[in-house]
């Protein structure tokens, strides 16, 4: 098939698509399924080898936002019934993280509903971030708490945050039909804020609510435009007391389309599959595993997600591995060129990655070793009181130590899956 012989070539040489062509590749057939998916592998691999980089997030605070996104169950107005709490402990936090440490995750998210953080809140995070880090060496911390204001990217970088998420979610053209309270460029704003301060840039999207094919590719081109080291492809999950709770309209088949055209788009970045799939993808999330280098670890912010364990074995079953602490995620022109921005540091790596470890070459066997933030992300609640795993040797990973807490366990609230 000439597109994806042409795809692939330019994604070999980190060459943008033309949007015809990536509109192209959500319009082919279910036939031609398997042939892109191959040809998104390529490219994958390419740069990331068979690794797959494990996240794992913990949901500082949960609930009463006073943004109204219209995809977010802990949107202002939500009648949906999920965990509402404020501000985890440090030590708290710290305890939830440990877990998914333990079970291979190299990356912990810290997630906050609402608006934007305060300086306080920032300086409430610093000290999540610092216990973190204390209790396990060399793992990367990605915040992610909804709008920026000047100087608090700096803040949280030097707090020893590595990156900072803020997603697009859809495309400029449709963004005021999902939300009111802010705007497309308030994002994009975050997201640059982010960029300028040294930390790596992750920003993603959400598909399923209702968008065209245009705003699929118009948002994977904005994101490839603002540089993101990480792209999280989130699908909707329609909860019950949204707006977009009747938005069935993705099939795995789709699915699978959209993330290789975000790979085609974005070749050498961290395409990261997050929030839906397990709802969406359901038992073809294995082949999703030859398009994307990335994915979340267990539960979301407000539903349930695959079990920890369940996620490690798709993995090796699949043939892939779990990316080690010891490797940097991403290959070395992006790694060096976040680590001059960075000022000596690793960028999106983090102190105990290799800065500059090279790309993986194309043989696999010589592969080395929201505003409110939710847009279907990954998350955990209060940690419950459980012993600390040990912590792991670099690039360890120990399953027998996979504790991923259910969404809603131990409390009335039924599960949100």
């Amino acid at each position: 098939m000439d597109l994806l012989n042409t795809l692939v070539d330019k994604g070999l040489r980190r060459e943008l698509p033309t949007r015809e062509e990536a509109l192209a590749v959500l319009a082919t057939s279910d036939d031609e399924l398997l042939d892109v998916v191959a040809a998104a592998g390529k490219v994958r691999r390419q740069w990331f080898g068979r690794r797959v980089k494990l996240n794992y997030l913990v949901n500082l605070k949960s609930g009463l936002c006073p943004e109204d996104c219209s995809y977010c169950s802990q949107r202002l107005g939500s009648k949906a019934e999920i965990l509402k709490y404020t501000w985890l402990k440090p030590e708290e936090a710290s305890q939830a993280a440990a877990a998914g440490v333990a079970g291979g995750a190299k990356r912990v998210c810290l997630v906050a509903s609402g608006r934007g953080p305060t300086d306080r809140d920032v300086d409430r995070v610093g000290k999540t971030i610092e216990a973190i880090k204390e209790q396990n060496e060399g793992v990367e911390v990605c915040a992610c708490l909804g709008l920026l204001s000047d100087g608090q990217a700096e803040r949280l970088r030097d707090a020893g945050a590595d990156a900072y998420n803020h997603n697009l979610n859809t495309s400029e053209a449709t963004y005021g039909a999902i939300t009111k309270t802010h705007t497309y460029a308030d994002r994009v704003d975050t997201v640059q804020k982010a960029h300028a301060a040294g930390l790596s840039a992750c920003s993603g999207l959400i598909a399923g609510m209702g968008e065209t094919d245009e705003d699929l590719v118009d948002v994977v081109f904005s994101l490839r435009e603002l540089d993101a080291d990480s792209v999280p492809v989130n699908f909707l999950i329609p909860f019950e007391g949204t707006p977009l709770a009747k938005e069935w309209n993705l099939t795995p088949q789709r699915c699978l389309r959209i993330l290789a055209m975000a790979r085609f788009v974005c070749p050498d970045v961290e395409v990261r599959l997050a929030g839906g799939r397990e709802v969406h993808l359901r038992s073809l999330q294995p082949l999703a595993l030859h398009v994307v280098n990335s994915i979340f670890l267990g539960d979301y912010l407000t539903s349930e997600g695959q079990a920890g364990q369940a996620d490690l074995d798709m993995i090796a079953d699949a043939g892939f591995e779990v990316e080690g602490a010891g490797t940097s995620t991403l290959p070395a022109h992006r790694s060096d060129a976040a680590a001059a921005a960075a000022g000596g540091g690793c960028g999106s790596n983090g102190g105990a990655s290799v800065c500059g470890s090279g790309a993986a070459p194309a043989d696999d066997s010589q592969a080395a070793g929201c505003g409110s933030a939710c847009g279907g992300c990954s998350g955990h609640g209060p940690a419950e009181a459980q012993p600390v795993p040990a912590q792991a040797e670099a690039g360890e990973v120990r399953p027998e130590l996979v504790a991923v807490r259910r969404r809603g366990a131990g409390t009335d609230i039924a599960p949100n899956a």
